[in-house]
């Protein structure tokens, strides 16, 4: 049977996020926008009453909870400020890999550093020359003794300035392709291991993102995730349980953007009557409200498959192409609602529209989303 009811504990976990997103996110996210400042002060709040490291086991010192529930928070968040939601769950798409194939040792280590005190973490995998193409990337990891020497550059990585470790993805074996990619946890702050100054970002700018370089760095045996050859996969793995969170996140995003538009439409005349009734502005809402409504429903759909075991390596890309997708039309169009006010940084749908672009960007862009979707269907 097919219920769209949330648990009570669900709506608990909405609540929380939305009051947290209406009182310490909002009020402040055109300041962090401007100055392109990190959420610091704002994480450490979200920390106390536990709205970060919500994928990590509780056995861990994390919240232990279920993708669904970490979709229904992301959307709040997100309706908040994406850039700084993305600040603050940076660490889910670096602690996966560690979750799904890092060892005992290896989890009480490096998730123990993000739950005992506000930490972060980042996923570096992708390079300077390397987006979605993955397979393509040029650093290496070379076994000598007892330690791995890793040598490249990592370009586009969030929260690389303030992170403890990285996730990286580095060749093994460079004849193998994408089989002979293996995969490591780099803690920030050993020798060899340079961030490259803060980008100057578009949108989401309260989320600090920077290049890193790797030169002849030497971690130990032990850094090594899962089997030598096994990194792709696990990469990969990963963004089955991340990708559903980035779709709700675009979720936030746009449901923001129609609520402006829905009041300024409210409120504006034009020959003589609210602009809401003219069918050429509220044609636009409709659209917005059926598209964000079904972005909402396949991230949804997308959370409940994995956590119930089920592979949802299509309905995650479905979910990621569509929310993103939906995102930026549904952003660009409260622009047009707004006309030139939706034109000014002085009104919020301007962020909006700059915070949305990057859905359809980072973890796969909408068009890898599509390749996935049609690989899933002409060659599984």
């Amino acid at each position: 049977m097919v219920d769209f009811n949330l648990t009570d504990e669900q709506k608990e976990l909405q609540k929380l996020a939305r009051d947290f997103a209406l009182k310490e996110i909002r009020p402040y996210a055109e300041e962090h926008d401007k100055q392109g400042k990190f959420p610091a002060e704002i994480a450490k709040k979200a920390f106390v009453v536990g709205l970060m490291n919500l994928n990590i086991p509780e056995k861990y010192g994390g919240a232990g909870l279920k993708i669904l529930d970490e979709v229904i928070i992301a959307e709040e968040l997100a309706w908040g400020c994406s850039g700084i939601s993305t600040a603050l769950s940076v660490n889910h798409l670096a602690t996966y890999p560690v979750i799904l194939a890092g060892s005992e040792e290896q989890k009480k280590k490096y998730l123990g550093m993000l739950t005992s005190e506000v930490g972060f973490a980042s996923y570096a995998v992708t390079e300077p020359q390397t987006g979605s193409d993955v397979a393509g990337l040029q650093t290496t990891a070379k076994l000598v003794g007892d330690e791995y020497i890793i040598n490249g550059s990592k370009q586009w990585i969030t929260g690389a300035s303030v992170a403890k470790w990285f996730y990286v993805l580095a060749k093994t074996d460079p004849s193998k392709g994408h089989k002979g990619m293996s995969a490591f946890i780099v803690e920030a702050d050993i020798p060899g291991v340079k961030v490259g100054k803060k980008e100057d970002m578009m949108g989401q700018r309260a989320s600090t993102t920077h290049s890193i370089t790797f030169e002849d760095i030497k971690i130990p045996k032990s850094n090594l995730l899962g089997q030598e050859g096994a990194g792709f996969k696990i990469a990969m793995h990963a963004f089955d349980h991340t990708r559903p969170g980035i779709a709700a996140s675009a979720v936030g995003v746009a449901r923001a953007a129609m609520e402006h538009a829905v009041e300024y439409s409210k409120t504006r005349t034009s020959f003589g009557i609210p602009i809401a009734m003219h069918e050429g502005v509220n044609f636009l809402i409709s659209d917005m409200a059926c598209e964000i409504e079904a972005s909402r429903l396949l991230a949804w759909q997308a959370a409940w498959a994995v956590d119930n075991g089920i592979k949802n390596t299509k309905l995650a890309a479905f979910a990621k192409r569509f929310a993103a997708d939906t995102a930026m039309k549904v952003t660009t169009d409260a622009v047009q609602v707004l006309g030139g006010y939706g034109y000014s940084n002085e009104y919020p749908v301007a962020k909006l529209m700059r915070d949305a672009k990057i859905f359809q960007i980072y973890e796969g862009t909408s068009q890898i989303q599509r390749l996935i979707i049609a690989k899933e269907i002409f060659l599984r």
